[in-house]
């Protein structure tokens, strides 16, 4: 497809930033403590944690704001928001749930472990603003803000990216002067902790369950990266920089050409937080983006939101994709939580004159080239089509950091920048149909990658396993599944991509099936409704191979998928030549598992 820059300025920024701040204005607690935004339903945690989320986030995007602008703040959100610092902080509660007696207080980190989140975002904010806010405040004040930020030096209460929350609350107070020693054990014991999780290649566990996602980018990644380049560490940016540049040589393609990135994983209501890892690495020089590449990226994804319904009349963010969508969102989202995207913004700390805002706009990978490119740790494909600019996410290895959930961000095979995934039927699914239920994938065991293919086992039921591949060249996809142990006769059912019908969607019997259908899968991140194709068969012994074609594409007219790829099968080796007579070869063996 033809390249089409965004056209978007800096000034375009920091009006959009301007629009999201004076939105929430109205909704701000008598001093300003909370930021108690409409919806059907607090989060888990309870309103008065949901109103300090409301204040936090905001918080950062005005922080970011006016500290890209070198202290100049025309709309005064500075002096707002310091009020409600000094409100919030003056007599905290042990709850969070509101009263009247207390409009404007924040909820105590130990007993509300959502404001320890929350307090991450304190700290970047106050960082950014030292000289323009916490300079400003009196002694009393600014020993009240340190009470309530200190428990977040203690250990993390959730094992994942949540200890860098303490680091970051440790970075604001090494750079103030205040529990140095201990703010520089908490770092090095935060840094510690996530090192476990290092895989290579550029890619984080987020904890020790296999799950990978865009908290990658903008949390793994994006903590030490800013507090190095905030404290003006050398050594430690000469550390996770590197590391920043490998994940974004990756991540970067799982952007759209029409900006978009790719919807898998959970919290996904935080929108164009997409961009904060690409800015991250044009502010610190360690990425593999070009200056207007990268303002290609982050400006095609926040136009993306804001153009397709991300705010509401009243100009707040929803929670969902593109408009509100409840059902994609988790317990722990409440109101404000949308507002995370602020960290999208990380940008307008570059000068004006940088580069990133100087440079024309580039292309992105998505539209430069068909590519694959293998994710070795999280054992994924991204399979980008440069005639439309869609990119696909083929999951081979990524689990839910609860494994015993099936969760729609993590247990599809398939995921792509323009559909689903379906919310309550699903998508690139394969099933087998126990007493007429489908099974669910569970925790996924990687088996193997390499050039254009991944592969991996699961157990959908007990006694049985499956072992599957996905090999792809251009739009094609070959998705073989290897069922050993199942009962002669057993039904099995494999789905194919959920679309709105804005895109087409093909899936084609190689091996198995013998029945061809199409369903409703209900609604999805981006439409109310959704269908698929289905395809149906029965094992048929022991070991039973089930193998089809399947593809996604926004191309007019797309020919049959069964044209793009000729597959034979001998015994359980899978040989497929491709449409441009590229061949490739896989072996599904169940002595893997």
């Amino acid at each position: 497809m033809p390249f089409e820059p965004t056209g978007w300025t800096r000034e375009h920024w920091e009006n959009a930033a301007d629009d999201l701040l004076l939105a929430v204005r109205p909704w701000a607690s008598p001093r300003g403590g909370l930021i108690c935004l409409p919806g059907a339903r607090p989060s888990w945690s309870g309103p008065r944690s949901d109103g300090l989320e409301g204040y936090a986030r905001t918080f950062l995007l005005a922080a970011l704001r006016v500290a890209g602008a070198h202290g100049e703040d025309p709309h005064g959100f500075l002096p707002r928001y310091a009020e409600g610092l000094a409100a919030g902080t003056e007599d905290p509660v042990p709850t969070g749930d509101l009263s009247p007696q207390a409009p404007d207080a924040w909820p105590l980190m130990a007993d509300v472990r959502q404001a320890v989140v929350e307090s991450a975002s304190v700290a970047v904010a106050l960082r950014l603003t030292r000289p323009w806010l916490w300079d400003t405040l009196d002694d009393r004040t600014r020993a009240r803000v340190v009470d309530w930020l200190l428990p977040a030096l203690g250990p993390s209460p959730v094992d994942n990216n949540w200890w860098l929350f303490g680091l970051t609350v440790a970075g604001f107070l090494q750079d103030a002067g205040i529990e140095t020693e201990r703010a520089r054990r908490t770092i090095d014991r935060a840094l510690d902790r996530i090192e476990q999780w290092w895989l290579g290649d550029g890619w984080y566990s987020d904890g020790p369950n296999r799950a990978f996602d865009h908290y990658n980018a903008w949390a793994l990644h994006f903590y030490p990266v800013l507090h190095a380049h905030l404290a003006g560490d050398g050594a430690m940016l000469g550390r996770y920089g590197p590391r920043l540049h490998r994940h974004l040589a990756d991540v970067t393609r799982l952007f759209d050409a029409n900006g978009a990135p790719l919807p898998y994983g959970r919290s996904l209501t935080y929108r164009f937080a997409a961009a904060a890892a690409p800015w991250l690495g044009a502010l610190t020089g360690h990425t593999p983006l070009t200056p207007g590449a990268t303002r290609r990226l982050a400006s095609g994804t926040l136009r993306h939101f804001l153009d397709r319904g991300a705010t509401d009349e009243r100009g707040l963010l929803t929670l969902g994709w593109y408009g509100a969508c409840e059902p994609a969102v988790q317990g722990y989202s409440g109101p404000a939580s949308p507002y995370w995207a602020s960290k999208g913004f990380l940008g307008l700390l570059l000068p004006a004159t940088h580069p990133v805002w100087t440079d024309p706009e580039e292309p992105l990978p998505a539209e430069t080239e068909d590519a694959v490119t293998t994710l070795g740790p999280p054992a994924m494909l991204i399979q980008s089509t440069a005639a439309d600019g869609l990119v696909r996410l083929h999951n081979h290895g990524s689990n839910h950091v609860d494994p015993r959930e099936d969760d729609p961000g993590y247990a599809r095979f398939a995921y792509s920048t323009r559909t689903g995934p379906a919310i309550e039927t699903a998508d690139n699914h394969f099933a087998l149909l126990i007493d007429g239920a489908p099974t669910r994938r569970g925790p996924a065991k990687p088996l193997g990658h390499g050039p254009g293919w991944a592969a991996s086992a699961h157990t959908p039921h007990p006694g049985v396993r499956v072992v599957s591949a996905t090999l792809v060249h251009g739009r094609a996809e070959v998705r073989a599944h290897l069922v050993v142990g199942a009962p002669p006769g057993t039904p099995v059912r494999q789905t194919g991509w959920a679309t709105d019908g804005t895109v087409t969607a093909q899936l084609h019997p190689v091996r198995g099936y013998d029945v061809a259908t199409e369903a409703a899968t209900g609604p999805t991140l981006a439409a109310d409704r959704s269908r698929t194709h289905v395809l149906e068969g029965r094992t048929e012994s022991a070991e039973s191979l089930f193998v089809a074609l399947a593809s996604v594409t926004a191309e007019p007219d797309p020919a049959p998928v069964a044209t793009l790829a000729d597959v034979q099968i001998t015994g359980r080796t899978i040989r497929v030549t491709w449409e441009n007579g590229s061949t490739a070869l896989i072996g599904l063996d169940p002595e893997d598992l």
